[in-house]
């Protein structure tokens, strides 16, 4: 079976959860210290999409905006009563 995730890809994830451990992980704009294990994972993983290694796409990205479309849709009509 072929691997999900590059090798790179698996270092990165490690290199954060490294960072995370001693303190020193922040996360995006706010910058605040990452404490989160899974958010050490997601951080890792971003990076690591972001250098173009080989790692599958995001969750339930296509469902979400497809449903974003749905809701505006549905929330611009107005009833004919």
């Amino acid at each position: 079976m072929a691997r999900k995730y590059s090798k790179k890809a698996s270092a990165k994830v490690g290199r954060a959860m490294r960072k995370r451990k001693s303190g020193t992980l922040k996360s995006g704009r706010s910058g605040k210290k990452v404490k989160s294990r899974k958010q050490a994972i997601a951080i890792g993983l971003s990076e690591a999409r972001r250098e173009g290694k080989k790692v599958p796409p995001k969750k339930g990205s296509k469902k979400s905006s497809s449903k974003r479309r749905s809701s505006k849709k549905k929330s611009g009509r107005k009833s004919k009563r």
